[in-house]
């Protein structure tokens, strides 16, 4: 398991209630399932999530599996919910 911090921003900071909080996970998907089930998280922030991009150290996951994306000790796992404008 790996120990990093998660920030999160926009409307996903709403809804988690915090800017960043620490992680251990092995993946991405271990990250983001922990976050989820953290207590006083309501669907808001499950919403959010799901429609969200995520950077690792500040490279983009895209499309991959976030049950493959291995995170490294000490990663940033970047929360970006989709935002406005053009």
């Amino acid at each position: 398991m790996a120990k990093g911090t998660m920030r999160y921003w926009a409307a996903a900071k709403a809804a988690a209630g915090t800017h960043e909080e620490p992680y251990d996970a092995g993946t991405l998907a271990e990250a983001v399932a922990a976050a989820l089930a953290k207590e006083g998280r309501g669907g808001e922030f499950q919403r959010v999530v799901q429609r969200s991009s995520f950077l690792v150290d500040g490279e983009p996951v895209g499309t991959r599996a976030h049950d493959s994306v291995v995170l490294p000790d000490g990663a940033v796992v970047e929360v970006l919910p989709p935002f406005a404008g053009g």
